[in-house]
């Protein structure tokens, strides 16, 4: 059953998806829809699994590394003291990773609580020209490191 995580990845295929940052070997690193917490992204898996536990071991090894070195560039980029990492396929039951930095200055009511306490509704949206810097050096940073195919 075809999700919208199978239709990002197809719109990140074809060129078509504005927040496409990068095609890694696991799949595609994307901006997130929101940006409460500037740098939020997701990595994609091409092509898509229904979950972790239904990839191929070498290849959930790599998505795996992938993910984490998204988040290595993701947390030197934006000077966040922690990056979070879910993936829950609850609502989209493909396999996404969600890669989330976490910042110092956040409000206290919400610093130490899952980032699906922020109000979703309210925050503000990506914008191609504001989030165009950001998308660049997170593809700089992982180019640097050799992940980018």
């Amino acid at each position: 059953m075809p999700t919208l995580i199978h239709e990002r990845v197809r719109q990140c295929q074809t060129g078509e998806y504005a927040k496409a940052i990068c095609r890694l070997s696991s799949g595609w690193v994307v901006l997130g829809d929101v940006q409460h917490l500037r740098g939020y992204s997701l990595l994609l898996p091409d092509p898509v699994v229904p979950h972790l536990n239904e990839m191929e071991p070498e290849a959930r090894k790599v998505f795996l590394y992938e993910m984490s070195v998204v988040g290595d560039v993701i947390l030197k980029i934006t000077s966040a003291v922690r990056i979070n990492y879910e993936m829950l396929g609850n609502i989209e039951p493909a396999l996404h990773a969600h890669i989330f930095p976490r910042f110092e200055d956040e409000p206290d009511e919400l610093k130490l609580k899952p980032v699906w306490f922020y109000d979703w509704d309210n925050a503000p949206e990506f914008d191609a020209s504001r989030d165009r810097e950001l998308m660049q050096a997170i593809a700089e940073g992982l180019e640097r490191r050799g992940l980018i195919v």
